[in-house]
């Protein structure tokens, strides 16, 4: 398989950032529900919130190079037979979908550095906290950053029903080139064979 994008498949650079991508971006958010619940006696109730923190740095370190990587990529046509409206919504609910990473990522950057302290991700590295000091940082980021987070889910919750859409009614390509299948030949049957060799030998 190729590192870069074609007209009609996925390279495995772009499948590869987009499997890292969606179980972190669910996971976040299953962690991030989870964590409201904890009371402040529970042994997870401080180390949920640095493991929330430390994958959504990361995670942002792969938007980053997914979004460079895409800037330097063709993105492959709509599978064949697809309404043009299909495919504009689809890619506008792709970029709404990365803007909305980037400003939860950026609110969440708000909520974690309000104290002045920086992010530490796994003792790997820590990011300095540079933007603190504003009245209700931390209350408001933490508003706008569950509201947003919502928002995001359900995006990626109709992204994935698009693609079961596509896959199992449709069926043309769309999730199983994301896959990194439909570049696969299909394995022709006996009698199609068959037939072939008669025509090539009859021609």
């Amino acid at each position: 398989m190729q590192a870069r994008n074609n007209q009609n498949n996925y390279g495995w650079v772009a499948i590869m950032l987009h499997w890292l991508m969606a179980p972190a971006i669910i996971g976040l958010f299953v962690l991030g529900w989870w964590m409201r619940q904890l009371s402040y006696y529970d042994p997870w109730y401080q180390q949920a919130p640095s493991i929330h923190k430390g994958i959504g740095i990361l995670l942002l370190i792969a938007l980053v190079l997914r979004l460079l990587w895409r800037s330097v990529n063709i993105t492959p046509r709509a599978a064949p037979g697809t309404p043009r409206w299909q495919a504009l919504t689809a890619s506008g609910i792709h970029n709404l979908i990365y803007l909305l990473l980037l400003a939860i990522m950026l609110s969440g950057y708000l909520i974690s550095t309000a104290d002045g302290r920086p992010i530490d991700v796994f003792g790997w590295f820590s990011v300095a906290a540079t933007i603190q000091g504003i009245p209700n940082q931390e209350d408001i980021a933490g508003s706008l950053h569950e509201i947003l987070a919502w928002t995001l889910i359900i995006l990626v919750s109709l992204h994935a029903l698009a693609a079961l859409k596509h896959h199992f009614f449709d069926k043309d390509v769309t999730l199983r080139r994301m896959l990194g299948l439909s570049g696969m030949p299909t394995r022709p049957n006996k009698q199609n064979t068959v037939t072939t060799t008669k025509k090539e030998i009859s021609l």
